[in-house]
């Protein structure tokens, strides 16, 4: 069975960094794109940033320039490296396939205080 576990979030203010980490399980990982998803109180879950199998990124405009995802194959994890956080990052983020084809995981709150 296919598991996701995300992990990394936690409490910055504005202008921090974090490195969120998500670790697949099970092979909806190894040729699939994947990508990170988040959801703010109140609001629908949202694309943030995607990368292929062979490492192409792509991300959502509001993160562009901020956000860096990237891969490890060899340990089915992928990454969302975050800088110059705004209170509007503020959400739980997941990760899963690029068609969310996958069951979901519990996520990883990101606080950005003001």
């Amino acid at each position: 069975q296919v598991q996701l576990a995300e992990s990394g979030g936690g409490l910055v203010q504005s202008g921090g960094s974090l490195r969120l980490s998500c670790a697949a399980s099970g092979s909806v990982f190894v040729f699939n794109t994947m990508a990170w998803f988040r959801q703010a109180p109140g609001k629908e879950r949202e694309f943030v940033a995607s990368i292929t199998a062979g490492a192409l990124p792509y991300y959502a405009d509001s993160v562009k320039g901020r956000f860096t995802i990237s891969r490890e194959n060899a340990k089915n994890n992928i990454y969302l490296q975050m800088n110059q956080l705004k209170p509007e990052d503020t959400a739980v983020y997941f990760c899963n396939t690029i068609s969310r084809s996958a069951p979901w995981g519990q996520g990883t709150q990101v606080t950005v205080s003001s």
